[in-house]
């Protein structure tokens, strides 16, 4: 009998918790901005511009829900996030969602109570060191210095890696991509590692990048994408399928130049449900029928977001890889609006 009223008890606990939770749309309304974390500026991803304007990959999903929730892709207020601060700013509230190339595992999904809302990037773990050190292999690493994020899932996979490997490290432990540049760029450490689209992000920001070379192995699966807090599976919904609209409108072939003359209806049903044309998606999210509209004129599609930020033209100069759509031999998959 004890065990039952404990059990019922720590249920309405956790029942009340999640009601308590669960007003973040509402919050986000009433405030009348979004309160995205991002990274602390990596070049392609999330960084402010000449005029302190937030750019990047990833804070383009921030303003495709700021858009399709408040009708406005600037009513964002960015907050940079380290590897260490990021989850206590999401759990504690600070932030609405975080948008910053951090990857989905399962202790982040369970124990850390976190809802990952999808994969924007599916990336893995390498090396970068100077080219001059004449080193071709992470295998030939053995005794290196190596920069390294705190608080990363990189610190785990760097241990695993050289231990697996009967290789020595001694690694120099920094808080953000730009203490790690300096770091790395002074020679306090032989080798900078963190995910691959983090080096080459990095690297181009290098006076020379000629001089500094990404090594051949990836060591770790990443899949990168943004995150709110458990218990607010509204919120959820809305973070997962403004991500899954931008995906799926490149696959349709829906993009920021066309969606407002496709919105006046198309013969493909799925394109029509997607921009509102027909059915009630949006209410069932809480939102108006146009929110994936506003999102893709905000942003651009998956495609022209990528391109446009860290695409083989921009300085980044990264290829789709595994990020191209599945139609293309990739990993990017959008569930069926319907």
């Amino acid at each position: 009998m004890k065990k039952s009223v404990l059990f019922g008890a720590l249920t309405v606990t956790g029942l009340v918790a999640g009601a308590a939770q669960a007003v973040t749309l509402e919050d986000v309304k009433e405030r009348g901005e979004l309160n995205c974390g991002v990274v602390t500026g990596l070049a392609g991803f999330g960084a402010p511009d000449a005029n302190g304007v937030w750019e990047g990959f990833d804070v383009s999903v921030c303003r495709a829900v700021a858009a399709a929730v408040l009708g406005d892709p600037t009513a964002v207020n960015f907050v940079p996030t380290t590897g260490q601060t990021r989850f206590t700013a999401l759990a504690s509230g600070e932030i609405d969602m975080l948008a910053r190339n951090t990857t989905w595992t399962f202790s982040r999904d369970t124990d850390l109570k976190f809802d990952f809302a999808g994969v924007n990037y599916y990336d893995g773990q390498g090396f970068m060191v100077p080219r001059d050190l004449g080193v071709a292999s992470a295998l030939e690493l053995d005794g290196a210095t190596v920069c390294i994020q705190t608080g990363t899932t990189t610190e785990l996979n760097l241990a695993d890696f050289f231990s697996s490997n009967n290789m020595s490290y001694e690694p120099v432990p920094v808080e953000t991509n730009a203490e790690a540049q300096q770091q790395y760029l002074a020679g306090a450490c032989d080798v900078y590692t963190t995910d691959a689209s983090g080096l080459a992000a990095t690297r181009a920001t290098f006076e020379d990048p000629a001089a500094h070379v990404v090594l051949p192995e990836i060591i770790s699966k990443e899949p990168l994408g943004p995150l709110v807090r458990h218990g607010d599976n509204e919120w959820g919904d809305i973070a997962r399928w403004t991500l899954n609209a931008l995906i799926a409108a490149e696959e349709l072939g829906v993009t920021s130049a066309n969606v407002a003359e496709l919105a006046g209806g198309t013969d493909n049903p799925e394109i029509n449900r997607l921009l509102g044309t027909e059915g009630a998606l949006g209410e069932m999210l809480g939102l108006d029928n146009d929110w994936a509209q506003r999102a893709i004129a905000a942003v651009g599609n998956y495609g022209e977001s990528f391109e446009r930020n860290i695409g083989e033209n921009s300085a980044i100069g990264l290829s789709r890889g595994l990020n191209a759509q599945w139609t293309d031999g990739g990993l990017l998959y959008a569930p069926p609006f319907r």
